[in-house]
């Protein structure tokens, strides 16, 4: 008789706690309806302003995508960071305003630095220090087609370029 009573008294037991379960589950399954929809946000796309030039004291100089909301800090992370001889107390910011016929800053060829002049596409390291080697020996480019004369430089190089350069004196 002793085990009767034993066996119906877990039974009880194990019978209210699934009671309990079960009651728990259709709670919280009632909060967490399926039925309500999910809402789902995304960022609004950047789009594309036009594209600047980051140069200086940064790790790859050169032209990058302007995107709506970029910030400076941004635009100086695509040029790959600034370098540590960078003076970060000193930041020039120059901005061509629309509308009032602004004309795209152009890389003067008479007094770039090697390192402006290896960023034009496909000038790089070699043809920088052959123009600038030119510049000394010959004197000012009087002509963005005098290009032609320094080694290494063809039409095709030039015809990249043109649209990047200047004379200015």
């Amino acid at each position: 008789m002793k085990a009767g009573r034993f066996f119906n008294g877990w039974t009880l037991l194990a019978l209210v706690l699934v009671v309990i379960i079960i009651t728990g589950g259709v709670v919280i399954g009632s909060k967490y309806s399926r039925s309500q929809p999910i809402e789902i946000s995304l960022a609004p796309p950047h789009e594309l302003e036009g594209k600047i030039y980051i140069g200086g004291e940064v790790n790859n100089p050169g032209i990058y995508p302007l995107y709506t909301g970029d910030s400076l800090d941004e635009v100086i992370r695509a040029a790959g960071g600034v370098t540590g001889n960078a003076d970060l107390t000193y930041i020039e910011l120059i901005v061509s305003g629309q509308g009032e016929g602004a004309m795209p800053q152009k890389i003067n060829i008479n007094t770039a630095e090697a390192w402006v002049l290896a960023a034009l596409p496909g000038i790089g390291d070699v043809r920088a220090q052959a123009i600038i080697a030119y510049r000394q020996q010959k004197g000012l480019f009087r002509d963005i087609n005098e290009l032609l004369n320094v080694e290494g430089i063809g039409p095709v190089t030039l015809d990249n370029i043109r649209d990047f350069i200047t004379v200015a004196h």
